[in-house]
């Protein structure tokens, strides 16, 4: 009883606006990066604009018209628009900010998020819906496990984490009826898939 409580934190705390900050902590701290801290405050305050304020800006103007009903976007009609704004804020990042030449390691991370929100889009036109908190913490799991690899870096209890919340996402989206077995399955392997192929271009 106090478990099934406490599994929609999990939906909030790795809700997928967060994943792009949580990414980009990881690869600050975890990292051979040399930048100053100046420069690294820069960068989380951009993704943190981009990745996090403005939607949450777009979510209320949503709300406000009667396009969304909540947070969480379960309404299978009322995701098209928040995909295509978030589609279009990843696309100014890698594109004046998050760029291939400055960041190579984000920049393949965030490519990813933006195949895989893209897929997620088409596949919302057949009628298929798919679990964007398993897209997210599954692209999460795969940049981690990039990272300690690229920079021998030993975060295994960091990995372990995100594989354990991998699982506890799933079943706190199963207890809050957002999704089936089936759509949570396509969101990890839409939010793997892509991370694991872009990771030869930058292991």
């Amino acid at each position: 009883m106090v478990l099934k409580k406490i599994l929609p934190v999990f939906s909030y705390l790795f809700h997928p606006i967060f994943i792009p900050i949580f990414g980009t902590l990881l690869y600050l701290l975890y990292g051979e990066n040399y930048f100053a801290l100046q420069q690294q405050r820069l960068i989380l305050f951009q993704m943190l604009l981009i990745t996090v304020l403005i939607p949450i800006s777009f979510f209320y103007l949503l709300k406000t018209l009667g396009k969304v009903d909540s947070v969480m976007v379960s309404n299978l009609s009322q995701r098209k628009i928040p995909l295509l704004i978030q589609l279009l804020l990843i696309f100014i990042l890698l594109k004046k900010s998050i760029t291939l030449a400055l960041f190579p390691e984000l920049f393949f991370f965030l490519l990813g998020g933006f195949i895989s929100t893209f897929l997620t889009l088409i596949l919302l036109f057949a009628k298929i819906k798919i679990s964007i908190h398993m897209i997210g913490i599954s692209a999460l799991t795969v940049f981690a496990i990039g990272v300690s690899l690229l920079y021998q870096t030993n975060i295994l209890f960091l990995i372990s984490f995100l594989i354990l919340m991998n699982g506890m996402v799933a079943a706190s989206r199963l207890q809050m009826k957002a999704h089936t077995t089936v759509e949570l399955v396509l969101g990890f392997i839409i939010g793997l898939l892509p991370q694991l192929a872009l990771g030869w271009f930058w292991l």
